[in-house]
Formats: structure tokens, C-alpha cells, sequence
């Protein structure tokens, strides 16, 4: 039976050749496709590299097609709607309702079990709210910033020029600018296409210093300056780790820098863009701090912040006793959770690497609640947050304010592909191809981006208001419910731990996180110490 389709298209040759005689078209179509399954069967049964095709040529070549269709097939066909592989299908239609200005009501009730395991909701309020506008803002910069920035609480979260493709950047800087909120330039730095429509920025400084580095990598301070006091430039964000792969550096190889990626990170055309794990303009809690207020000073007084997957506990707490020890505090702290990424990473640190946002986020709202300069910061959750209740969620466990970048890319095009790292993105949105990204109109896309926000904001306006409250960072543990079995639920004020104001300060915390790693930090070193 194995060589059915093998022997069929030996056999079709001849007869192929035969009916060429009194029917030549169609005789030699059957021979040439005869032929070249016969000749692609032979190769199958005298190679060996590989096992299948040598016991099943030809048909083994079925089996091949549909593994590389495999991803299509389950995500259109098979996969259910809440099935989230990383975002279900109802998440990215939600998206795509929103980014095109659609009605996005649902008929008939919920398709969620309310009562499954880690079901959450927010209480509502009898007495509900009234807000004028659904423009949440927060003021990003502390005392030591002259220039504050009145942020939006939904930004777009770091996507680098080069990870993706020129005409994504267009639409999604042009989507923030006419939305009124900011984008994150990724650590690739500022290219030719987010100058192009004027739209906010957040630089983002990662290891490699693109944008801001010397012939050997190192921090450039004049080039910095020269970048950070541009107009377009309203925050700084200092890249120590990311959600995809977190203590792990990249590298862009010198074959896909290009010109323009070369003009935005400052390195020849065709060379390497190595990413280090670590930074080099510091090394330890306090040099993090120094380097913070650095920045602040070159940038004329703009916010700096930096942003983290949160992983030893140690090392965050060294860097928050740094931070009140030394009065250098970030404006802002992005969190980043280990279920966020866009680009490619190792299976091992996509899945099992950093602490996933909650966690993350909890322990770092926490300590500055107890050191007593939780209010001298903002914090800004990132990772895997597509809706307005994500973003209530994030708030109601000690965010500010929220990034957003897949729920971003979904507005302009995305398919969820997973083809990112290849090249071959079909929606042209990670692509460097221009065969592919041209097809990606910045006419249209760059309203879906500022349809998605808009139409996100007044979701959330609207969640705001059924709480009775004014502003998102007035919800609080005590609004968000988890259903823990089937018969319990628990608000996150209960279910988890909370420590006090000053708490770490009078040494009295009882949070286990804390009682076991908090005086194990240091502000001069990273290190455990023993």
C-alpha cells in the first residue's frame, strides 16, 4: 500500500507518452506531471536522509504539506474560539471589530464559564459613575523632570524598525499620532519611519545603545543628547530585560541591516547588531540610578524609566533600595511579563523564563508601597493585554497605565502567522521583503491604530463607570474578584499578599518574598548575598 501513489505515477507515464500519439495536449501534460512525480519518487527511495520518505515515496510528501499548513488548518478550522495559542480567535476579533470602528456587541449572553477555576470579573456599583471623557491620562516625570509628559494610559509597547517592516512603523506611529498617544521605538532606536509623521515617541535604550553608541558599542553621550532633546522624543525607556527572553542579548545579522537600519542604530551597512545580555554603562543597583539621572540631565529633563521582566527577587529589591537610598528614582518602571513578546525567542525562555505580569507587577508595586516612593513613580504593565478589562485588571494590582504592541499589530493586519521570524510574514508586518510589506497601506492601517485605542479607551471608560469610580488607577485589589475553587472566590485585595505603606522601611513586612530574599540585597551589587 506504502507505494500506491509511487506506482500510479510510474505507470501514468507511459500511458501518458502512448495517448501523446492521438492526443497531444493532453498526453503530454499527464507525461510531463507522470514524470516528474516519478522522478521526485525515485529521489525519495534512494536517499537516505530520511527515513519516511525512503519507506513511503511520494506519499510521504502528503504528510509534509499538511505539517507546513498545520498552524493555518488549527487556527481556521480547529482551534476554538477561546483557545488561546498565544491569543485566542475571540481576542483577535475583538481587535479587529475595534481597530475597523465595528459593533462589537455579543448576543445571547457569555461564552466564558463563570464558574471555572481563575475566573475573574470587577464589581460593578449601584450608583454608577459618570465620566466626560474616556482620554485617561496620567503625568509621567517626578520632581527631578523638568519636562513631564501627560501620557495616555495605553501606549504601544517596544517593537523595533527591523523586526518589523517600515510601513508598520509608518502606520503605528501615525495611528499615535492622530490618537494623541505615545509609541515605543523598540531597542532597534528612532528610525526614518517613526520620523515620518510626528507621532510621540518613547526611546527605548537597550544593551546594544542603537542610536546612542560609539564605533565599539559603548554608550555615546553627545549622540544620545543629540537624539533625546528632539521634540518628537517624549520619554526615555531603559531596556534591562524583556518579556519574550528575558537575560538573553540577540543579534541582527549584518545580512538583514540594511541602510536604513544601519542610519537608525548607528552601524555600517552590513554589519552585525549584537545586543548584549547585560548593560555596559553600569553594573550595579546605584550605577542603574546614576545612569537614570544621566540620561535625564542629557535629555534637557525629559522622563527616564527603565523597563524589566522581573526575575531574581534580590536583584529588584537591590535596585528599589538604590533607588530610595539615593533619591534617583525612575519616572516610570515598565513591567513586563514573561507571557509578553512579539518577536522570536527560544522555546526554553518563551515558556520558562521571567515572572509572568501579575507576580511581576505585584512584587514591584509592593516594594515601593513599602519603601514609601510608590508615588514618586509611575508603573506601566506590559504583556499580553488585548481589552479594556486587562487593562482595569492591571490596574486594580498596581498599575498606572498599560502597553499594548500584539493587540497593536492585530489593528494593522496581523493574522497571528507566527511566521515573524522568517521573512515571509504574510500580512507584511514583520517582513523586510518589500514584495510583502508594500501590500501594507499606511493610508488605512494607521486609522485601524487609532480606531483600536479610541475605541479600547471607551471600553474602559465605560468599565470605570460601572465601578462608580473616576479614573482607572482608582481601582484597587478590593474590585477585582478570582474565583480560587468551585465553591469560593476572593477579591485580589485577600488572595494575595499587600505590603503597608513604609512597611519595608520599619522592618516589619511579613510578605514572604521579602522575609526571605529582602535583606539579601544589596545596593552596590547584583549578587545574592549569603
Amino acid at each position: 500500500m506504502r507505494y500506491i501513489p509511487f506506482l500510479i505515477a510510474l505507470l501514468l507515464l507511459p500511458a501518458g507518452l502512448a495517448l501523446a500519439l492521438t492526443a497531444p495536449v493532453i498526453g503530454w501534460t499527464i507525461a510531463v506531471i507522470a514524470g516528474a512525480l516519478s522522478a521526485l519518487g525515485i529521489h525519495d527511495f534512494i536517499q537516505n536522509r530520511s527515513a519516511v520518505l525512503k519507506n513511503y515515496p511520494l506519499s510521504a510528501r502528503l504528510r509534509f504539506l499538511l505539517e507546513h499548513f498545520r498552524p493555518e488548518i488549527r487556527q481556521y478550522f480547529v482551534e476554538g474560539d477561546r483557545d488561546e495559542v498565544p491569543f485566542s480567535r475571540e481576542q483577535r476579533a475583538l481587535v479587529y471589530r475595534r481597530a475597523k470602528g465595528m459593533e462589537g456587541l455579543r448576543p445571547f449572553g457569555t461564552l466564558v464559564g463563570v464558574n471555572e477555576l481563575g475566573h475573574e470579573w470587577l464589581n460593578h456599583s449601584v450608583t454608577p459613575s459618570h465620566i466626560d471623557s474616556a482620554d485617561f491620562r496620567i503625568t509621567v516625570g517626578g520632581p527631578r523632570c523638568s519636562q513631564p509628559y501627560e501620557s495616555s494610559v495605553l501606549n504601544i509597547s517596544g517593537m523595533s524598525y527591523g523586526a518589523l517592516s517600515p510601513t508598520a512603523i509608518e502606520a503605528l506611529n501615525r495611528g499615535a499620532k492622530e490618537g494623541n498617544f505615545a509609541h515605543t521605538t523598540g531597542e532597534g532606536s528612532i528610525s526614518r519611519f517613526h520620523r515620518k509623521h510626528g507621532g510621540d515617541l518613547i526611546w527605548q535604550i537597550g544593551s546594544g545603545y542603537f542610536g546612542c553608541r560609539d564605533r565599539s558599542g559603548a554608550f555615546d553621550p553627545d549622540r544620545f543628547a543629540e537624539g533625546a532633546r528632539s521634540d518628537q522624543v517624549r520619554m526615555i525607556e531603559i531596556k534591562l530585560s524583556q518579556g519574550a527572553k528575558p537575560g538573553h542579548g540577540g543579534i541582527l545579522p549584518g545580512a538583514k541591516v540594511t541602510e536604513a537600519i544601519a542610519e537608525a542604530r548607528g552601524v555600517e551597512v552590513g554589519e552585525d547588531c549584537n545586543s548584549p545580555a547585560g548593560h555596559s554603562a553600569f553594573s550595579t543597583p546605584t550605577g542603574l540610578c546614576e545612569f537614570v539621572e544621566r540620561l535625564r540631565e542629557l535629555s534637557g529633563g525629559k522622563p527616564v524609566g527603565i523597563k524589566l521582566c522581573v526575575g531574581h527577587p534580590w536583584e529588584w529589591f537591590a535596585m528599589a533600595k538604590a533607588m530610595h537610598e539615593t533619591g534617583l528614582i525612575p519616572d516610570f518602571i515598565t513591567v513586563d511579563g514573561s507571557e509578553g513578546g512579539t518577536g522570536a525567542a527560544p522555546v526554553e525562555f518563551a515558556d520558562h523564563r521571567g515572572a509572568p505580569l501579575r507576580e511581576g507587577l505585584m512584587l514591584v508595586h509592593n516594594t515601593l508601597v513599602g519603601l514609601g516612593i510608590r508615588e514618586h513613580t509611575k508603573l506601566i504593565a506590559s504583556g499580553k493585554l488585548i481589552s479594556a478589562f486587562d487593562i482595569c485588571r492591571a490596574s486594580a494590582l498596581g498599575a498606572d497605565g498599560c502597553n499594548m504592541a500584539r493587540g497593536f499589530m492585530f489593528a494593522i493586519g496581523c493574522i497571528q502567522a507566527q511566521a515573524c521570524h522568517t521573512g515571509r510574514c504574510p500580512t507584511g508586518v514583520t517582513t523586510q521583503d518589500p514584495g510583502r510589506y508594500r501590500a501594507l497601506d499606511v493610508n488605512d492601517k494607521y486609522r485601524r491604530v487609532a480606531n483600536f485605542h479610541f475605541n479600547t479607551m471607551h471600553a474602559l471608560k465605560e468599565s470605570v463607570e460601572s465601578s462608580g469610580l473616576d479614573h482607572p488607577s482608582d481601582l484597587t485589589p478590593h474590585h477585582l474578584m478570582i474565583r480560587i475553587n468551585s465553591r469560593e472566590v476572593r477579591s485580589a485585595a485577600s488572595q494575595y499578599s499587600w505590603v503597608e505603606a513604609c512597611e519595608l522601611e520599619a522592618a516589619t513586612v511579613t510578605h514572604p518574598a521579602f522575609a526571605k530574599y529582602w535583606d539579601r540585597a544589596r545596593t552596590d551589587s547584583f549578587a545574592f548575598t549569603i
